[in-house]
């Protein structure tokens, strides 16, 4: 049976950690490897258990798997002394932990399947030559919305401002991350994800005041899929800033929900496997990227997640002709638009304490 990314994270396979250190020398596995014990962090429900347990089958090796629900939640616990063999940060925070030296480089000839990589995750701003990086899921931001309820139309003239439109208070939802917040503001007004203009964050904060007086959005969670999904087909309200792994899951659920990227332009991204500095079992650290890599398990992650693979004939595979997500345009967010953008380290918008102190006047709780 099929599982994505649902509203309550879970946590798998949590254990304690005692970290990846030279003690773990106890290697009752393959000998070519410096421990037989991986350590992985990773997003909560963002792998099929399975997967773990074929890997420690594989190899001959026990994995440690332990879960974060943030970005910065990850980067603080590595830099306050945990010490894992894979990471899994997201683009702007693979550009962040490069520029700080928190993670090492990658030797690509022991990751032979980097060749499986789909189009739109290859070259990526951030690790233009996958150096130290290799892209694991792919998504952008956009808009589920109930088809009963609004058109197709609409959405495609308005675009991220129908959020902001009277007609629909009462009806939103927005998402609690304070850039995927500011995001829908920043693209309707014309402005870049990544502006480093304190005029346009003020406008973008204004545009996000007028939408609190004239729509009264709820500001929620991943408990949004849920809402989306409402009762007998007919969700909770009309409108809702997703990532499109979750309008995946919530339009498998309620036909009648669709997901629109405006034309403004939205938020490309990608999380991607990564190797700390810290870590010292590096050949099995890259024996687990590869394998992640392999269309088998890569296909078995995509229907688990919900998520776009990072794998070409897993992509093709499943939103084919009779593959699971057929038909679900949220599974293949557009590659190349120019007016998309990933997340960038290196502005003012990144630092989060200004965003989310206006988004604290906004009565919104951010992570």
């Amino acid at each position: 049976m099929k599982k994505f990314l649902l509203s309550v994270l879970t946590v798998l396979l949590v254990i304690s950690m005692a970290g990846c250190s030279k003690d773990n020398n106890n290697n009752n596995g393959s000998k070519e490897f410096e421990s037989n014990e991986l350590y992985v962090f990773n997003w909560g429900e963002y792998i099929d258990e399975e997967n773990i347990k074929k890997f420690e089958a594989k190899y001959g090796v026990r994995v440690y798997y332990k879960t974060f629900d943030s970005n910065e939640e990850m980067y603080t616990a590595v830099v306050g002394g945990d010490k894992y063999d894979i990471i899994v940060p997201s683009d702007y925070m693979v550009e962040r932990m490069i520029k700080e030296k928190m993670i090492q480089p990658l030797d690509l000839s022991l990751i032979t399947n980097i060749g499986a990589l789909a189009e739109g995750v290859k070259s990526p701003d951030y690790d233009p030559k996958h150096e130290y990086s290799v892209p694991y899921f792919q998504g952008s931001v956009g808009i589920a919305y109930d088809k009963n309820k609004v058109s197709l139309e609409e959405l495609e003239e308005k675009g991220w401002s129908i959020l902001a439109d009277p007609k629909y208070a009462g009806e939103v939802y927005m998402y609690d991350a304070d850039r995927d917040n500011f995001l829908p503001a920043l693209k309707a007004l014309g402005y870049s994800v990544n502006t480093t203009s304190t005029k346009e964050i003020e406008d973008a904060y204004q545009w996000l005041l007028k939408q609190k007086q004239d729509v009264k959005p709820d500001w929620v969670n991943d408990i949004i899929n849920d809402y989306m999904i409402g009762t007998d087909g007919v969700s909770d309200k009309a409108l809702a800033v997703v990532y499109s792994g979750a309008a995946t899951y919530i339009i498998s659920e309620n036909e009648n929900v669709g997901y629109y990227e405006p034309k403004q332009g939205t938020n490309v991204w990608g999380d991607a496997m990564c190797i700390p500095t810290t870590c010292t079992n590096v050949k099995l650290a890259h024996a687990w990227i590869n394998f992640m890599l392999e269309e088998e398990v890569a296909e078995a992650n995509s229907l688990w997640v919900g998520y776009t693979s990072s794998v070409q004939a897993v992509i093709d595979k499943l939103s084919g002709e009779g593959g699971d997500f057929y038909g679900i345009e949220s599974y293949t967010p557009r590659v190349g638009y120019p007016k998309d953008e990933e997340y960038h380290d290196d502005v003012t918008l990144d630092d989060g304490t200004k965003l989310k102190t206006k988004l604290a006047e906004l009565g919104v709780k951010v992570k």
